[in-house]
């Protein structure tokens, strides 16, 4: 059994959490404790049957939330530009988003409905998109946003000859390159709401292992067993690891999320053994996300392979 939560959440009343991923695992540990906090939340997801039960269990444990469950596919940029313009046509500001949703090593190379490939489509340029049209709400309610990392963002750095790996497919590169264009992308979304004046705070957690369906699908499904996900099953199973709960798991991103002591510019995951588990603490920002420069130039591609801008939001 789980530990009890090491995070005490401030009130939250009155405040506006977006939340991806919502339906199961860490995005779900997320909204249910956000909501025990008094949060009201927005929860895009992408199949509305899971994202009800989900709402039923989070208004059964904290009953009387404000809850609205909006469908955005994150493999479609459409579905995301979709999903924001409901919410800027509701107009109301956007205090915290955790960009926590994601996919982990397909069995083979899968492409998004805009044609990049899965993972780097689905985890960092959707992302990228969501929180650039949400800008207008974001800098209105002063928000914080935290955007979900994983160890395996050290393995490797951005492969700029190859984005979508079309020469080469490695599932286990490719979503460790997702996962670094997610630290790098949550760092420089700091430096330019600085510099521009945004009042925005960003900043990046990992989960550390934590058994959820993205986890437990990886040995399944016709993978092969030297996929990232079905090596980090097997270790983690001798190392005693997969005994952790979505509700330990989701802590980093709860603290960066909320914690009055959190940091725009930091980097969140758990304390312990490899930094696999434990309680939150700021860890050491991996190698190839600490180049600004390569941060920037990401930054740009992004925005024209989304074609979204955030400075004319």
């Amino acid at each position: 059994m789980g530990r009890k939560s090491q995070v005490v959440v401030p009130n939250m009343k009155g405040r506006l959490a977006v939340i991806t991923g919502a339906s199961d695992g860490i995005g779900y540990a997320l909204a249910s404790r956000l909501a025990r906090a008094g949060a009201d939340l927005v929860l895009p997801v992408r199949n509305l049957d899971k994202g009800r039960r989900a709402v039923e269990q989070i208004r059964a444990l904290a009953p009387g939330t404000d809850i609205e469950l909006l469908t955005m596919d994150l493999s479609s940029l459409q579905s995301v530009a979709d999903c924001a313009e409901r919410l800027l046509q509701a107009g109301r500001p956007i205090n915290v988003l955790i960009n926590n949703a994601g996919v982990m090593s397909p069995p083979h190379r899968q492409k998004t409905a805009d044609g990049f490939e899965l993972q780097w489509g689905t985890n960092h340029l959707a992302h990228f998109a969501l929180s650039a049209r949400l800008l207008p709400l974001l800098k209105a309610g002063g928000a914080r946003v935290t955007t979900q990392s994983s160890v395996s963002a050290q393995m490797n750095g951005i492969n700029w000859n190859d984005l979508n790996f079309e020469k080469s497919y490695s599932e286990s590169k490719a979503y460790s390159q997702s996962k670094i264009a997610n630290l790098m992308f949550g760092l420089e979304l700091e430096r330019r709401s600085g510099a521009a004046g945004w009042g925005i705070s960003s900043n990046a957690s990992h989960p550390g292992v934590t058994p959820t369906n993205l986890l437990r699908a990886q040995p399944h499904m016709g993978r092969s067993r030297d996929t990232l996900g079905f090596r980090m099953v097997e270790t983690c199973s001798r190392l005693g690891l997969l005994n952790r709960t979505a509700e330990e798991g989701m802590l980093p991103a709860l603290y960066a999320a909320t914690h009055p002591q959190a940091e725009g510019g930091k980097f969140y995951g758990p304390s312990g053994f490899l930094h696999l588990s434990g309680d939150p603490a700021e860890q050491k920002v991996y190698r190839p996300a600490r180049d600004a420069d390569e941060a920037a130039r990401l930054w740009d591609v992004s925005e024209k392979l989304v074609g979204v801008q955030f400075a004319t939001r």
